[in-house]
């Protein structure tokens, strides 16, 4: 009978143990985040409860294993399978605490700053923070992992002997690879592109939602995701329309005939950029640029605080202009012109040219001006 209690209290004790203390560290988390309601930090260390659970449990029961004299024959591995879950849960449990300390950090700072800019900034240098720290704590715990095994110790000895070749084959094996991390680690730090950035890449326009150490992803307007290495940002330029200030200019194109009210248009532009949300209201203008035969080209420079707005100013400007001169001004917009050529001052259509005009035969008789030439002499 006692040998069937004791493994049945002490596992049992464990996992009682572990869901009541679970749930008091739980009340007591919901109780300091209804306190503090500024700040996110106790309702997001409750992400972390399953990993806390893990780590008391695998504790308690690695500690009070020999106890239980339970499969008696199989105790150590036994013993190392709890060693194991006690490493990788406590790994977990570290990696969730860094996330929730490093996310409230940046909502205060996000509160705080009025600067977008810097807001993404500060979220990109965050992002790739909470990475690193990932990245460490896990390879930190593999490692811990393997230690525990005695065969890996001597071939971790022996890792260390051939420490040197071994680096520089990794190196050269991973050339890309640590080159797409250190330009990861500049474009976090170096301020270059940050997450949210209005960029054009490869003739592409779109926003960056994604960075991490490796890759970066641009999601386009037509809702498109781009992933590229990162090192493309370092080596290569690109368009930021976000860096400094997000105001822009934009330009809008017409071709027009050459009796296109320019004036009136003029007057037509203000109208509808005083009707169009989007305008900030710093600049506008229309001028004519080019000529051709045929047509003459247009045109007209607007402003807005961003990206998508200046988008919308462009759009706005060029239908409603182009619905304005063909309701008002139908003779401005272009056509094939099919009539006859001017002629030059002074002549008179169907009048024959003068004599005087024409040149005269070889054999002294005048040559009528659509006679060709005689050769036959």
């Amino acid at each position: 009978m006692e040998n069937l209690l004791r493994p049945v209290i002490v596992v049992g004790g464990s996992v009682v143990l572990t869901l009541l203390i679970g749930w008091a560290t739980d009340l007591l988390l919901r109780k300091a985040d209804a306190r503090h309601g500024g700040t996110s930090l106790w309702g997001l260390l409750r992400r972390a409860r399953i990993p806390y659970q893990l780590v008391l449990c695998a504790a308690l029961l690695r500690g009070s294993y020999d106890h239980a004299q339970l499969l008696e024959t199989h105790r150590v591995g036994v013993g190392r399978l709890l060693t194991l879950v006690l490493i990788g849960s406590a790994a977990w449990l570290a990696i969730r605490i860094a996330g929730a300390v490093v996310e409230t950090s940046y909502s205060r700072y996000a509160r705080a700053q009025s600067d977008p800019a810097r807001v993404r900034r500060v979220r990109t240098q965050v992002s790739l923070i909470v990475r690193v720290v990932s990245a460490v704590v896990g390879v930190v715990a593999v490692a811990a992992m393997l230690l525990t095994f005695p065969a890996m110790r001597a071939a971790g000895a022996s890792l260390l002997a051939s420490a040197g070749i071994l680096g520089i084959v990794a190196g050269v094996a991973a050339q890309s690879t640590l080159a797409n991390l250190f330009a990861g680690l500049q474009i976090a730090f170096g301020d270059m592109v940050r997450i949210g950035d209005t960029v054009v890449v490869d003739g592409e326009w779109g926003t960056v939602e994604e960075i991490t150490l490796t890759f970066l992803t641009v999601r386009t307007w037509d809702e498109r995701r781009i992933t590229m290495p990162v090192s493309y940002f370092t080596s290569k330029p690109f368009e930021n329309w976000s860096r400094g200030t997000p105001q822009m200019t934009g330009i809008v194109y017409w071709h027009v005939d050459h009796a296109a009210p320019v004036e009136a248009m003029r007057e037509k532009l203000r109208d509808i950029l005083r009707e169009c949300p989007a305008w900030d209201g710093r600049a506008c203008g229309l001028d004519v640029t080019d000529t051709t035969p045929n047509t003459m080209e247009v045109r007209a420079l607007v402003t807005a605080k961003d990206a998508d707005d200046i988008w919308k100013v462009r759009v706005t400007v060029r239908e409603q202009m182009i619905r304005w001169l063909s309701k008002e001004h139908p003779y401005a917009l272009p056509r094939v012109n099919t009539a006859d050529a001017a002629l030059p001052p002074g002549r008179v259509p169907g009048q024959a040219q003068s004599p005087s005009a024409s040149s005269a035969s070889p054999d002294g008789a005048p040559r009528r001006a659509h006679e060709p030439p005689r050769t036959d002499r």
